[in-house]
Formats: structure tokens, sequence, C-alpha cells
């Protein structure tokens, strides 16, 4: 109980200024959102190698940097991004991750094993999970729809996120 007042206490404290810095990078509320919330999950899984020398802010928009980068390369092409120079040297370093038809098979099968692990969570988390990655509603929308406040459906989907990881990995 104490890691989830902890948990939500630094969400609130340093959520607008990672979310405002990465939006003026992205420009893009989806892909900030996105960026923000596996953000403060890495965080809060390697909050052990924080180094309190440095502002906990300041550790935490390095992070943030790296999980852009990290969206940058799973983009195909940088030729719809408005990016800038340092983003697009990164993008020309990237190696094309294009599936084959092999990879498509692979993908679909997958997605069939992803949906029964996905039925072993608890139903709350089943459908933070649907709502996001299924119906693509925005956190704003799933709030909205479940009538919970916006840091309730971001902790939930991170749990929700967390949980699969550990399922998928022990099977």
């Amino acid at each position: 109980m104490g890691d989830q007042i902890a948990f939500t206490f630094l969400l609130d404290q340093y959520w607008n200024e990672v979310y405002g810095y990465m939006l003026k990078r992205t420009e893009n509320e989806t892909d900030t959102e996105d960026i923000v919330i596996e953000t403060f999950a890495k965080a809060f899984d390697k909050i052990n190698t924080y180094n309190p020398e440095f502002g906990f802010n300041t550790w935490l928009i390095s992070i943030a940097k790296n999980a852009h980068i990290d969206l940058l390369r799973k983009k195909k092409s940088s030729l719809f991004l408005d990016i800038t120079d340092e983003e697009e040297e990164y993008a020309y370093n990237l190696v094309d991750d294009t599936p084959s038809a092999e990879d498509a098979l692979i993908t679909e099968q997958n997605l069939s094993q992803l949906l029964r692990y996905i039925k072993v969570l608890k139903p709350a988390y089943q459908e933070v999970i649907q709502l996001r990655y299924f119906q693509e509603m925005s956190y704003q929308e799933m709030a909205d729809h479940l009538n919970e406040p916006l840091n309730n459906i971001k902790i939930k989907l991170l749990r929700a996120k967390k949980l699969l990881a550990e399922i998928i990995t022990q099977k």
C-alpha cells in the first residue's frame, strides 16, 4: 500500500512536467501519453538505480528521452514525422524491420496467445487493456468511459501491463 501511495504522489508531482516536455518534442498527444506512461513504468521498475545526487525530474526526463528514441525506432519511416535534426539522425541509423509474411503469421499466432494471457488477468485489468489497445481509446476517454479519475486509469493500465508481462514470462 505504501508503494501505491508513493507511486501516486510521484505521478501527481512529476506527470505534468514530463508530459509537457515530451509534448513539445513529439507534438502528438497519443505518443506523449504512451511515452510518459512508459517512463513512469520504467522509473518505478528501476527506482533502485536512481542516483539522489541528481534531480528526480532530470532522471525522469532522461528516461522519457530514451523512450521517445525507442518510439522513433519503431516507426517505419521518418517521411511522415515532423522531427528535429537530432531525431532525424537517429531515424537514419535505424534498421528496416518491416515484417515478412512469416512475421505476419507469427504475429497473428502471438496475438491469439496474447488474448489467452489477457483472459488470465482480473476483469478490471482486462477492460483497461481492451479499451486502450483494442479500442484505441485515449487515457481521458477511458477515464470518462469508466467514470474514474485519470490517474487511476494510468495506474490500472500500468499494473495490467506489468501483470501481463509477468504472466507471459512465466509461460
